[in-house]
């Protein structure tokens, strides 16, 4: 019977068949660059406009971003009117003013009315209580008792919180009597008429945007939430301040009553979604956004009133009315915005970029040698046939070319894929092409007639050539950073090529210091292990030591991707780290009060809040002292005092208390002599000079008994005061006791430093509103809130550094894995050679690992150490402190746990290509690698 035999598939079907790995991968790699470049133009537009989002939401946690005010008289004799219908034209007037850019974005968020205090009487004591009308107010669904006040009602009705019943020992349906306080010519008697929970959450019935309300309401008024105690010998002769919710007719009752004139504030909340934001994001977009929050007030300050600013010109209903003022700090939060996220692109989000196309395009470069090697045999016979050199890297252009089209077509895919997608096709089409042309340069470049006649031979000149090609890696790498430092991160809007090209050129250098210094120590190793028995040190050393120019592009791959890696952890830990320092600088203790000089008895009533164990206060003044024996001129100075010996007791390792008690001006008394001599640390100045300063036509005498340390100018208890003014060009530090001779309303800035590791945050606000933040009131710091407001800009440059991290990494792992396939033949072949010699098993996974081993090492070595050296090089171009603050630049701290994880799953990554090497060889038998007539 004859036998059936199967015909054999064509010569270009096989070809393409056994390419088909490689061509699978060049289309991966083109399909991830295509769509990275592609579709990475609109992602940092949507990365900086969810940190324009993130910043601006910030911003109005505490209280709406733009707020309106009036004043209205009580209404005219004889006129009938409800508040609630009169406020809504004018609401009306201020939304339709709002520009049509804007218009979605810049809502209405609530009107309010604040009477001032009145006085009544509960179970629990006297008490002051401010009565509110909120058109954001809770509704009916946040009661968990009763209702809210009745709009028609004639009663005098209030609604508390359920803490301020259980504060003051209220009862629904309990009468009140109200009597007058700070509002005079007020009688009546209020009925309670409801409960409500205020803050999060408030109840399991209520919507989203009932709690989103409630949450604001208890934040910019805390006292309607929970009632402030006084103090027991309280000049103001009450127990406790309060706040409760009324109806717009109790307000007009009130004060037609008192003949008062109110205030109604309105705020207008600025809630800019993902593509509006993307639009004001770049520098163009956020002129165009404060040109428009600038011309905002202003319309809508004419449409309301025309150009009436001062009397009581206009009309809310029947109400006499002042025109419209308003404040925002949203054009601050602009101009604060704009520098830091162009820092910030061009410094973490350009070096990630780069990185992760430096990697990209060395790891196509890596697949086009693994290509041509496989098809080198082929190609050698077929010149030798007469073929050319041009035609067949022509043909093998023709070959991946379908994959290419392949990669360039899901990879714009992809990027057209993304939400708002409109991704910048020409980049896609730039990157695949040089995607496209390695395989076909490097082709032409191996099989060109020289190569061809000069075969294995290395040229006289190789190592000339490779001297130069190092010497000019070196020289652009130095020019580069030198023009990096020297000039900054300056420069137009987008990403700095320099800065981008920089960190390329830092590790082409890395990878020539460490092509040259890690052989000498391996052939060493090689020689030490010649004398031990084995041939496996010396035979894997040896070829490490060897191949270890070879070795250049992948190790440029990993170095590259390392360094990239460890730098931006390195930034990650510096920015979350540097956050917290700049909070302690702000901040200064657990808490602190800003303006308690100008509020005694608040300063007083914060001193007792419950787990406040220490309290130190620091003052500063503005002084220009002269020599006191030439005259001449010391310089704008600031005169700190601190009070140095509760300091050295609250905070053992403050460097302001420790100058203070070494120089011997701490202890405990009363104020100082006013007749002798202001001892002073000073900067800048020797022990024993003599500085004179005129405080109200008085001359007072500094006299410098040491100078002041570098180390006080950090230190945060003086962060409060020295945060809000003014850097000055000297600082002059005294204890409190020897500044007897000034008022306190000398003092230009002074505050109340609180520790306690378990303040009672919510009294503090109670007392201090963050919205009650003015030169009248103070200002109240709390260490925990500000380290909880997480800056989004600072997580938008994590994420993105972290997403080409992670891409970078996936395509130095594929380069490792190409290399590993570029050598396997001849790591087999070698071993093949061993096995023939009697060689077992275990001893050739060994020699497969240790021949790997030196330039694994090598690469965690260089990559790790230019990733932690980067901050160094790129010196200012680098300036974290406009993302944190502080008094100075963050220090850094690198994330060795992110270090070490690359280092293991690099270590695990060549250990499985090892163990599949040595598998892979057990199946295939010594006739399948060694040939008879093989040279060796």
């Amino acid at each position: 019977m004859r036998r059936l035999t199967r015909r054999p598939a064509p010569v270009a079907l096989r070809e393409v068949w056994a390419e088909l790995p490689l061509l699978a991968c060049l289309m991966a790699v083109t399909a991830l660059l295509t769509a990275v470049a592609a579709a990475s133009p609109v992602l940092l537009d949507r990365f900086a406009g969810q940190a324009l989002a993130s910043r601006l939401e910030q911003e109005q946690r505490s209280e709406p971003g733009i707020r309106f005010t009036a004043e209205f008289a009580p209404a005219v004799p004889g006129a009938a009117g409800d508040l609630d219908e009169d406020l809504r034209p004018v609401t009306a007037v201020i939304g339709n003013a709002v520009p049509d850019a804007l218009d979605g974005s810049l809502v209405h968020d609530s009107a309010r009315v604040e009477l001032p205090l009145v006085r009544t009487r509960t179970a629990a004591g006297a008490v002051g209580l401010g009565l509110v009308y909120a058109s954001d107010a809770p509704d009916r669904a946040a009661y968990t008792e009763g209702r809210p006040p009745d709009p028609g009602a004639e009663a005098l009705e209030i609604a508390v919180s359920t803490r301020t019943r259980e504060a003051l020992k209220l009862r629904l349906g309990q009468q009140l009597p109200i009597e007058p306080g700070v509002l005079e010519g007020v009688h009546g008697t209020a009925v309670v008429v409801g409960f409500f929970r205020a803050g999060r959450g408030i109840t399991a019935e209520a919507t989203a945007a009932a709690s989103v309300r409630g949450d604001r309401l208890a934040r910019e008024l805390p006292q309607l939430a929970r009632p402030a105690q006084y103090l027991p010998d309280s000049d103001s002769g009450l127990d406790w301040e309060a706040r409760a919710l009324v109806a717009p007719r109790t307000v007009t009752t009130l004060q037609a009553q008192s003949d008062a004139t109110l205030t109604v504030t309105w705020g207008m909340r600025l809630a800019l979604d993902a593509p509006t934001a993307a639009r004001f994001a770049d520098e163009q977009g956020q002129a165009d956004l404060g040109r428009l929050l600038y011309q905002y007030p202003h319309d809508a300050r004419r449409d309301y009133c025309g150009d009436f600013d001062m009397g009581m010109y206009c009309q809310i209903g029947p109400h006499p009315s002042s025109g419209l003022q308003n404040s925002s700090r949203l054009p601050d939060v602009l101009t604060e915005f704009g520098p830091q996220w162009r820092q910030g692109r061009r410094t973490v989000i350009s070096f990630a970029l780069a990185s992760l196309i430096v990697v990209g395009l060395l790891t196509t470069v890596v697949t086009a040698l693994l290509a041509v090697r496989r098809r080198l045999a082929a190609h050698r016979l077929q010149r030798a046939r007469g073929a050319s050199a041009t035609g067949l890297a022509l043909t093998r252009a023709a070959q991946t070319a379908p994959a290419v089209l392949l990669g360039l077509a899901a990879g714009l895919v992809t990027a057209r894929s993304l939400p708002d997608p409109s991704p910048t096709y020409r980049y896609g089409l730039f990157v695949a092409l040089l995607v496209w042309l390695p395989l076909p340069a490097l082709t032409w470049y191996t099989l060109r007639d020289r190569a061809t006649a000069r075969g294995h031979r290395p040229t006289p000149q190789a190592g000339g050539r490779r001297i130069v090609a190092e010497a000019t890696v070196l020289l652009l790498a130095a020019a580069g950073v030198a023009a990096l430092r020297a000039r900054g991160t300056t420069g137009d809007v987008g990403p700095d090529p320099l800065l981008a090209a920089v960190p390329a050129l830092l590790g082409l250098v890395t990878v020539v210091v460490l092509v040259r210094c890690y052989p000498p120590p391996v052939r060493l190793l090689a020689r030490w292990s010649a004398r031990r028995r084995g041939v496996v040190g010396i035979v894997a050393l040896s070829r490490a030591a060897k191949d270890a120019p070879a070795r250049a592009l992948v190790l440029l791959v990993l170095v590259v991707t390392l360094a990239g890696a460890v730098f931006g952890g390195l930034v990650a830990g510096t920015l979350a780290d540097g956050r917290r320092e700049a909070a302690a600088w702000q901040v200064g203790a657990d808490a602190s009060f800003l303006g308690a000089e100008r509020n005694p008895g608040l300063t007083d009533r914060l001193t007792r809040v419950s787990g406040v164990r220490d309290t130190v206060r620091v003052r500063q003044l503005r002084v220009d002292p002269t020599s006191g024996t030439g005259g001449e001129r010391y310089g704008t100075a600031s005169l700190v005092g601190v009070d140095g010996a509760e300091l050295r007791e609250a905070a053992p390792r403050s460097a302001a208390a420790r100058a203070l008690d070494t120089a011997g001006l701490t202890g405990r008394g009363p104020g100082g002599d006013r007749s002798r001599d202001i001892r002073v640390l000073a900067t800048d100045a020797r022990a024993g000079d003599l500085l004179s300063i005129t405080s109200h036509g008085r001359s007072l005498r500094l006299r410098v008994v040491g100078g002041l340390p570098d180390d006080v100018l950090r230190d945060p208890a003086l962060g409060p005061v020295r945060s809000t003014t003014t850097p000055r060009d000297r600082l002059l530090l005294a204890d409190n006791r020897e500044l007897g001779a000034f008022q306190g309303n000398d003092f230009e800035e002074s505050a109340l430093l609180l520790y306690g590791p378990r303040l009672d945050v919510e009294t503090l606000r109670s007392l201090v509103p963050r919205a009650a933040a003015s030169a009248a009131v103070g200002e109240l710091r709390l260490r925990a809130e500000e380290e909880a407001d997480a800056d989004g800009m600072v997580g938008v440059l994590r994420t993105a550094h972290t997403a080409c991290t992670a891409l970078a990494v996936l395509l130095a792992l594929l380069a490792l894995v190409l290399d590993l396939s570029l050598s396997a033949p001849e790591r087999g072949r070698t071993a093949s050679y061993l096995r023939t010699l009697g060689m077992g098993r275990r001893a050739t996974s060994a020699l497969h690992l240790v021949q790997l081993l030196p330039m694994v090492l090598a690469a965690l070595v260089g990559g790790t150490a230019l990733g932690l050296t980067l901050p160094a090089l790129l010196g200012p171009a680098l300036d974290l402190r406009e993302f944190t603050g502080g008094p100075t630049d963050p220090t850094t701290h690198p994330d060795l746990l992110l270090a070490a994880a690359l280092g293991i799953g690099l270590g695990v990554l060549v250990a499985a290509a090892v163990g599949v090497e040595t598998w892979l060889g057990r199946r295939r038998g010594l006739g399948a690698v060694l040939r008879l007539t093989e040279e060796r």
